[in-house]
């Protein structure tokens, strides 16, 4: 797949990711795996509802310059 998840949006879903799953944990609810999709989107570097709406918030080269 196409890398199309920048710094700034990374750290976010990182952050909200570990937050949930913690949260989870605490209170020992089975809605703290949601924390796990922000988590593989944020190691992957990709999301796939980024996709079909053409948005990427990774830097190109061409921005680079």
């Amino acid at each position: 797949m196409k890398q199309n998840v920048g710094g700034f949006d990374r750290i976010l879903r990182l952050v909200v990711g570990v937050g949930l799953v913690g949260w989870g944990i605490y209170a020992q609810n089975w809605f703290g795996l949601l924390g796990l999709i922000p988590l593989v989107g944020a190691t992957l570097k990709t999301c796939p509802l980024y996709l079909p709406f053409g948005i990427s918030t990774c830097r190109t080269e061409a921005a680079k310059k």
